[in-house]
């Protein structure tokens, strides 16, 4: 089977189920908000929940996509940077647990985290995240032997805010005889890295992974003119559409996914879940409709838990659902 290494920001998603909003008033989190905080206030929150009970996951969106890989059996490596504290210790020991080969530098502040609360009455989820050590991850930590007998390697549109750290990796990827993939990470992130990134996706990327908002920010354009623009700079485009589904370009090739059905209550993780399921499918050789398809079922099991973590029952009646799909399409 195909192997893939993953680079992104290694960080722990700390997750809280909060009975009201007295806690994020304290920390002035507002509702429902994405929030960077920095080293003191990223401590201060965290050493305020570890009393609560709260659930630690590895996450970043490159680590989830490369777990989701290491499940499918595809040999998975990962690169990123952590402190040398428990959130560190429990990042490489969850990556462990799943058979991922993880390069794992030590940087010298604290590990990074995602800190998901959730509120009720109707499970609003708002974040504070402080990137730490992950930050810290730099050019010269790349070494060509990473690379080394991998086939694909895919990297998450957030490490932009180091562009010579993101070119340094996909030189060092495509010297090696990488097929290159790439999330586009948030649209905030595309605006603010426009010319770069199409330069980087025109002269190294082989797959785009994209959301519509994404799309729009990379182009300009709706998703259906979106995806026709991304696939003429690279050999296959992805735009997601939500609970609509997503759409699959190569060439002159075009196919529309309808999502899989589902009863969703998070929707963390479902575009790197879907990423995983997309290249496992792809490295198997199958039609792109396939691939796409693959990556809806997957991504349809995610989104009805909260987290980035797939229960084993779910994991159970995807690969199911998934080995039939792909004993119907093998010749």
């Amino acid at each position: 089977m195909a192997s893939i290494l993953g680079i992104g920001n290694a960080l722990t998603d700390i997750l809280a189920v909060l009975p009201d909003d007295k806690f994020l008033k304290e920390f002035h989190l507002p509702r429902g908000s994405m929030q960077h905080v920095d080293m003191e206030t990223g401590d201060k929150i965290w050493q305020t929940l570890r009393p609560m009970g709260v659930q630690l996951v590895a996450g970043g969106s490159a680590a989830n996509t490369i777990t989701g890989t290491a499940i499918f059996g595809m040999e998975s490596g990962f690169i990123g940077k952590v402190g040398d504290d428990d959130l560190g210790h429990l990042f490489k020991s969850d990556q462990a647990q799943y058979g991922i080969r993880s390069m794992l530098m030590k940087g010298s502040l604290s590990s990074g985290r995602s800190m998901v609360f959730i509120t009720a009455p109707n499970a609003e989820r708002t974040f504070a995240v402080y990137l730490g050590a992950a930050l810290e991850l730099v050019p010269e930590d790349l070494k060509p032997e990473y690379f080394e007998g991998y086939d694909y390697f895919h990297i998450e549109g957030y490490l932009v805010q180091n562009q010579a750290l993101m070119r340094r990796a996909v030189e060092l990827a495509k010297a090696a005889g990488c097929k290159i993939s790439i999330d586009m990470a948030s649209y905030n992130v595309v605006e603010s890295n426009y010319a770069f990134l199409h330069d980087i996706v025109e002269n190294y990327v082989d797959i785009v992974f994209a959301n519509e908002t994404e799309a729009m920010a990379f182009t300009g354009k709706q998703p259906r003119e979106a995806l026709d623009e991304i696939a003429a700079q690279c050999e296959i485009a992805v735009v997601k559409v939500g609970k609509d589904g997503s759409m699959v370009k190569s060439g002159d090739e075009f196919h529309f996914i309808e999502a899989w059905p589902a009863t969703p209550v998070d929707a963390t993780g479902a575009g790197d879940t879907y990423a995983a399921g997309f290249i496992y499918a792809y490295s198997l050789g199958m039609p792109l409709r396939v691939c796409g398809e693959v990556g809806s079922i997957i991504a349809a099991k995610v989104v009805e838990v909260i987290g980035t973590k797939i229960d084993i029952p779910r994991w159970k009646a995807a690969k199911a659902e998934i080995r039939e799909l792909i004993a119907a399409n093998s010749k």
